[in-house]
Protein backbone atom coordinates (compact mmCIF):
# COMPACT_ATOMS: atom_id res chain seq x y z
CA UNK A 1 0.00 0.00 0.00
CA UNK A 2 1.40 3.39 -1.03
CA UNK A 3 0.99 6.77 0.62
CA UNK A 4 -1.73 8.94 -0.92
CA UNK A 5 -2.32 12.40 0.49
CA UNK A 6 -5.67 14.15 0.55
CA UNK A 7 -5.30 17.94 0.62
CA UNK A 8 -8.27 20.03 1.77
CA UNK A 9 -8.29 23.79 1.28
CA UNK A 10 -5.46 23.89 -1.11
CA UNK A 11 -5.13 27.63 -1.87
CA UNK A 12 -2.04 27.87 -4.05
CA UNK A 13 -1.87 24.13 -4.60
CA UNK A 14 -4.47 24.27 -7.37
CA UNK A 15 -1.73 25.39 -9.77
CA UNK A 16 -1.64 22.59 -12.38
CA UNK A 17 2.09 23.13 -12.84
CA UNK A 18 2.66 21.62 -9.40
CA UNK A 19 1.06 18.33 -10.43
CA UNK A 20 2.34 15.48 -12.53
CA UNK A 21 -0.41 13.82 -14.62
CA UNK A 22 -3.26 15.98 -13.24
CA UNK A 23 -6.86 14.92 -13.80
CA UNK A 24 -10.25 15.78 -12.34
CA UNK A 25 -12.50 13.14 -10.83
CA UNK A 26 -16.13 13.81 -10.00
CA UNK A 27 -17.13 11.36 -7.31
CA UNK A 28 -20.44 10.63 -5.61
CA UNK A 29 -20.70 9.30 -2.08
CA UNK A 30 -23.52 7.90 0.08
CA UNK A 31 -23.61 11.37 1.69
CA UNK A 32 -23.94 13.27 -1.58
CA UNK A 33 -21.46 15.23 -3.67
CA UNK A 34 -18.24 16.62 -2.21
CA UNK A 35 -17.54 20.35 -2.41
CA UNK A 36 -15.60 20.06 -5.65
CA UNK A 37 -14.25 17.49 -8.07
CA UNK A 38 -11.03 15.92 -6.81
CA UNK A 39 -7.87 16.95 -8.61
CA UNK A 40 -5.73 13.81 -8.76
CA UNK A 41 -2.06 13.70 -9.63
CA UNK A 42 1.39 13.49 -8.10
CA UNK A 43 3.47 15.99 -6.17
CA UNK A 44 7.16 15.06 -5.77
CA UNK A 45 6.24 11.55 -6.87
CA UNK A 46 3.55 11.14 -4.19
CA UNK A 47 -0.07 10.57 -5.20
CA UNK A 48 -2.36 13.36 -4.02
CA UNK A 49 -6.04 14.26 -4.20
CA UNK A 50 -6.87 17.95 -3.83
CA UNK A 51 -10.35 19.05 -2.70
CA UNK A 52 -11.57 22.66 -2.42
CA UNK A 53 -13.45 22.83 0.89
CA UNK A 54 -15.76 25.68 -0.13
CA UNK A 55 -15.86 24.82 -3.83
CA UNK A 56 -13.40 26.02 -6.43
CA UNK A 57 -15.10 29.41 -6.60
CA UNK A 58 -15.64 29.60 -2.81
CA UNK A 59 -19.42 29.46 -3.18
CA UNK A 60 -20.25 27.12 -0.27
CA UNK A 61 -20.75 28.73 3.17
CA UNK A 62 -19.13 26.92 6.13
CA UNK A 63 -22.29 25.28 7.48
CA UNK A 64 -23.36 24.11 4.00
CA UNK A 65 -20.07 22.33 3.27
CA UNK A 66 -20.79 18.61 2.93
CA UNK A 67 -18.00 17.55 5.26
CA UNK A 68 -19.11 13.93 5.29
CA UNK A 69 -19.02 13.69 1.50
CA UNK A 70 -15.62 15.41 1.43
CA UNK A 71 -14.00 12.97 3.85
CA UNK A 72 -15.78 10.00 2.29
CA UNK A 73 -14.59 10.98 -1.20
CA UNK A 74 -10.96 11.13 -0.04
CA UNK A 75 -11.37 7.75 1.67
CA UNK A 76 -12.91 6.19 -1.43
CA UNK A 77 -9.99 7.20 -3.65
CA UNK A 78 -7.59 5.63 -1.17
CA UNK A 79 -6.14 8.57 0.75
CA UNK A 80 -3.97 7.35 3.61
CA UNK A 81 -3.49 10.80 5.16
CA UNK A 82 -5.13 14.23 5.02
CA UNK A 83 -3.43 17.62 5.21
CA UNK A 84 -5.68 20.67 5.52
CA UNK A 85 -5.08 24.39 5.26
CA UNK A 86 -7.28 27.05 6.79
CA UNK A 87 -7.38 30.78 7.47
CA UNK A 88 -8.00 31.62 11.13
CA UNK A 89 -8.44 34.57 13.43
CA UNK A 90 -5.96 34.98 16.27
CA UNK A 91 -7.18 35.12 19.86
CA UNK A 92 -3.65 35.72 21.23
CA UNK A 93 -1.41 38.76 20.91
CA UNK A 94 1.59 36.54 20.16
CA UNK A 95 -0.08 34.85 17.16
CA UNK A 96 0.46 37.58 14.59
CA UNK A 97 -0.96 38.07 11.11
CA UNK A 98 0.74 35.66 8.74
CA UNK A 99 1.91 33.30 11.50
CA UNK A 100 1.26 29.60 10.99
CA UNK A 101 -0.17 27.35 13.70
CA UNK A 102 0.14 23.55 13.68
CA UNK A 103 -3.10 22.64 15.44
CA UNK A 104 -3.28 20.06 18.20
CA UNK A 105 -6.72 20.61 19.80
CA UNK A 106 -10.17 21.90 18.92
CA UNK A 107 -13.27 23.25 20.68
CA UNK A 108 -16.48 22.68 18.72
CA UNK A 109 -18.94 25.59 18.98
CA UNK A 110 -21.02 24.64 15.95
CA UNK A 111 -24.73 23.96 16.32
CA UNK A 112 -26.23 22.69 13.05
CA UNK A 113 -23.78 20.27 11.44
CA UNK A 114 -23.64 16.58 10.64
CA UNK A 115 -20.74 15.68 12.91
CA UNK A 116 -20.74 11.90 12.49
CA UNK A 117 -21.09 9.15 9.92
CA UNK A 118 -23.05 7.10 12.46
CA UNK A 119 -26.71 8.07 12.16
CA UNK A 120 -27.70 4.75 13.72
CA UNK A 121 -25.83 2.01 15.56
CA UNK A 122 -26.00 -1.68 14.85
CA UNK A 123 -27.74 -3.55 17.71
CA UNK A 124 -25.55 -3.55 20.81
CA UNK A 125 -22.65 -2.03 18.85
CA UNK A 126 -22.42 1.71 19.56
CA UNK A 127 -19.49 3.58 18.03
CA UNK A 128 -17.86 6.34 20.08
CA UNK A 129 -14.66 7.57 18.47
CA UNK A 130 -11.81 8.63 20.82
CA UNK A 131 -11.01 12.31 20.26
CA UNK A 132 -8.54 13.22 23.03
CA UNK A 133 -5.81 14.05 20.51
CA UNK A 134 -7.60 14.59 17.20
CA UNK A 135 -4.67 15.80 15.08
CA UNK A 136 -2.21 13.10 14.02
CA UNK A 137 1.13 13.42 15.79
CA UNK A 138 3.21 11.95 12.93
CA UNK A 139 1.87 14.53 10.48
CA UNK A 140 2.15 17.32 13.03
CA UNK A 141 5.79 16.50 13.76
CA UNK A 142 6.64 16.59 10.05
CA UNK A 143 4.92 19.95 9.59
CA UNK A 144 6.69 21.37 12.65
CA UNK A 145 10.08 20.14 11.45
CA UNK A 146 9.53 21.59 7.98
CA UNK A 147 8.42 24.95 9.42
CA UNK A 148 11.69 25.04 11.38
CA UNK A 149 13.74 24.10 8.31
CA UNK A 150 12.13 26.92 6.34
CA UNK A 151 12.52 29.46 9.18
CA UNK A 152 8.82 30.25 9.13
CA UNK A 153 7.05 32.21 11.84
CA UNK A 154 4.96 29.44 13.39
CA UNK A 155 3.51 28.03 16.59
CA UNK A 156 3.97 24.27 17.17
CA UNK A 157 0.61 23.85 18.88
CA UNK A 158 -2.70 25.64 19.22
CA UNK A 159 -6.35 25.13 20.09
CA UNK A 160 -8.87 26.19 17.45
CA UNK A 161 -12.48 26.99 18.28
CA UNK A 162 -14.79 26.30 15.35
CA UNK A 163 -17.88 28.48 15.12
CA UNK A 164 -20.89 28.03 12.90
CA UNK A 165 -20.47 31.05 10.64
CA UNK A 166 -20.79 32.58 8.21
CA UNK A 167 -21.02 35.55 10.56
CA UNK A 168 -18.01 36.54 12.62
CA UNK A 169 -18.08 36.54 16.43
CA UNK A 170 -19.39 39.25 18.68
CA UNK A 171 -16.79 40.86 20.91
CA UNK A 172 -18.29 39.06 23.92
CA UNK A 173 -17.98 35.71 22.17
CA UNK A 174 -14.42 36.43 21.11
CA UNK A 175 -13.41 37.20 24.69
CA UNK A 176 -15.28 34.13 25.95
CA UNK A 177 -13.34 31.89 23.56
CA UNK A 178 -10.10 33.38 24.90
CA UNK A 179 -11.21 32.52 28.43
CA UNK A 180 -12.01 28.98 27.32
CA UNK A 181 -8.39 28.53 26.25
CA UNK A 182 -8.79 28.82 22.49
CA UNK A 183 -5.83 30.32 20.62
CA UNK A 184 -7.40 30.78 17.19
CA UNK A 185 -10.87 30.71 15.63
CA UNK A 186 -12.33 29.45 12.35
CA UNK A 187 -15.48 27.93 10.81
CA UNK A 188 -14.47 24.47 9.53
CA UNK A 189 -11.75 22.48 11.24
CA UNK A 190 -13.54 20.81 14.18
CA UNK A 191 -16.15 19.25 11.91
CA UNK A 192 -13.56 18.08 9.41
CA UNK A 193 -11.06 16.53 11.80
CA UNK A 194 -13.77 14.77 13.82
CA UNK A 195 -15.05 13.05 10.69
CA UNK A 196 -11.52 12.19 9.53
CA UNK A 197 -10.95 10.47 12.87
CA UNK A 198 -14.20 8.52 12.50
CA UNK A 199 -13.04 7.48 9.02
CA UNK A 200 -9.66 6.48 10.55
CA UNK A 201 -7.65 8.74 8.25
CA UNK A 202 -4.72 10.53 9.96
CA UNK A 203 -5.34 14.29 9.69
CA UNK A 204 -3.34 17.43 10.39
CA UNK A 205 -4.04 21.09 9.68
CA UNK A 206 -1.92 24.16 9.02
CA UNK A 207 -3.70 27.33 10.14
CA UNK A 208 -2.68 30.78 8.91
CA UNK A 209 -3.54 33.71 11.16
CA UNK A 210 -5.09 36.49 9.10
CA UNK A 211 -6.64 38.79 11.73
CA UNK A 212 -7.34 39.33 15.43
CA UNK A 213 -11.06 38.50 15.29
CA UNK A 214 -12.74 41.32 17.26
CA UNK A 215 -11.37 41.05 20.81
CA UNK A 216 -8.53 43.51 20.13
CA UNK A 217 -10.24 46.85 20.67
CA UNK A 218 -7.36 48.98 19.41
CA UNK A 219 -7.78 47.54 15.89
CA UNK A 220 -10.57 47.25 13.35
CA UNK A 221 -12.67 44.12 13.71
CA UNK A 222 -12.17 41.30 11.24
CA UNK A 223 -13.53 41.64 7.71
CA UNK A 224 -13.48 39.28 4.74
CA UNK A 225 -11.47 41.73 2.62
CA UNK A 226 -8.78 41.96 5.31
CA UNK A 227 -8.61 38.17 5.57
CA UNK A 228 -8.14 37.81 1.82
CA UNK A 229 -5.39 40.40 1.72
CA UNK A 230 -3.29 38.64 4.38
CA UNK A 231 -4.02 35.16 3.07
CA UNK A 232 -3.08 35.97 -0.52
CA UNK A 233 0.16 37.64 0.55
CA UNK A 234 1.17 34.58 2.59
CA UNK A 235 -0.28 31.68 0.55
CA UNK A 236 3.07 30.87 -1.04
CA UNK A 237 4.64 29.86 2.26
CA UNK A 238 1.75 27.49 3.05
CA UNK A 239 2.13 25.95 -0.40
CA UNK A 240 5.88 25.54 0.05
CA UNK A 241 5.36 24.01 3.50
CA UNK A 242 3.03 21.35 2.12
CA UNK A 243 5.20 20.68 -0.94
CA UNK A 244 8.20 20.04 1.29
CA UNK A 245 6.23 17.96 3.83
CA UNK A 246 4.39 15.62 1.45
CA UNK A 247 7.46 13.56 0.39
CA UNK A 248 8.34 12.94 4.07
CA UNK A 249 5.06 11.24 4.96
CA UNK A 250 5.24 7.51 5.60
CA UNK A 251 2.77 4.78 6.46
CA UNK A 252 2.68 3.58 10.10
Amino acid sequence: MAVKIGIIGGSGLDNPELFTDPQDLQIKTPWGDPSSPLKLGKISGVEVALLARHGREHTIPPTQVNYRANIQALKEVGCTHILATTAVGSLREEIRRGDLVILDQFIDFTKQRKMTFHEAFKPHAPVHTPMADPFNQHLRSLLIATCSEQNLAFHPSGTVVTIEGPRFSTRAESKMFQNWGADIINMSIATEVALANEAQIPYAAVAMSTDYDCWKEDEESVSWDAILEVFKSNADKVTKLLLETIPKITLP
